[in-house]
C-alpha cells in the first residue's frame, strides 16, 4: 500500500498537510504515516534531565498525533501510523523515506507569512532532486473546501 508521509510539528500549516494526506489516502486506497522529529538541541542538558525531557517530548507528540489520528479515523476512514525520530528534521525525513519503501509521497505544509514557506519546505525542496519520491506542498491557507476539491 502506498503511504503518504506527513510531518507533524507545531506549525499552523501542518494542519492542511495532514488534511491533504488523509483525503488523498482515503480516495486512493493508501495510508498515512505521520513523522515527528525531535531535534537534538532540545536535550543539551545533564543525562537525567535529558532523558526526562525526551520522554516529555514523546508524550506531547503522542497527544498531538491522537488529535489528528482521531479525525483521520472518524472523517476519512484512515488509521495513521506514528513514527518518532530524533535528529535533524531534513535528515530524518530522508532517512524515513529510505527506510520505508511503502512511502510514495511526502506531504509538507507551506507557511503563508513573509518569511516564505518555512524552513522545512525550503530545505526539502533543495533535496527534491535526490529523493526517490515526489513532494506535495500544500498551501497553509488553503480552505477545507478547496482541499476537498483538489484531492
Amino acid at each position: 500500500m502506498r503511504k503518504f508521509l506527513v510531518v507533524l510539528d507545531d506549525s499552523r500549516e501542518c494542519l492542511n498537510a495532514m488534511r491533504f494526506a488523509a483525503m488523498r489516502a482515503a480516495k486512493t486506497g493508501g495510508g498515512v504515516e505521520i513523522l515527528s522529529v525531535i531535534a537534538p538541541d532540545e536535550f543539551n542538558h545533564w543525562i537525567g534531565v535529558s532523558d526526562l525531557m525526551r520522554e516529555e517530548a514523546r508524550e506531547r507528540i503522542e497527544v498531538h498525533f491522537e488529535v489528528f489520528a482521531k479525525w483521520m479515523r472518524d472523517k476519512q476512514g484512515i488509521d495513521p501510523e506514528l513514527v518518532i525520530r530524533e535528529g535533524e528534521p531534513v535528515g530524518q525525513i530522508i532517512a524515513q523515506v529510505q527506510d520505508d519503501p511503502d512511502i510514495g509521497v511526502l506531504v509538507l505544509g507551506a507557511g503563508t507569512g513573509r518569511k516564505g514557506p518555512g524552513p522545512l519546505v525550503t530545505q526539502m525542496t533543495k533535496s527534491a532532486g535526490s529523493l526517490p519520491i515526489p513532494i506535495t506542498i500544500v498551501p497553509g491557507d488553503m480552505s477545507k473546501e478547496r482541499l476537498e476539491a483538489v484531492t
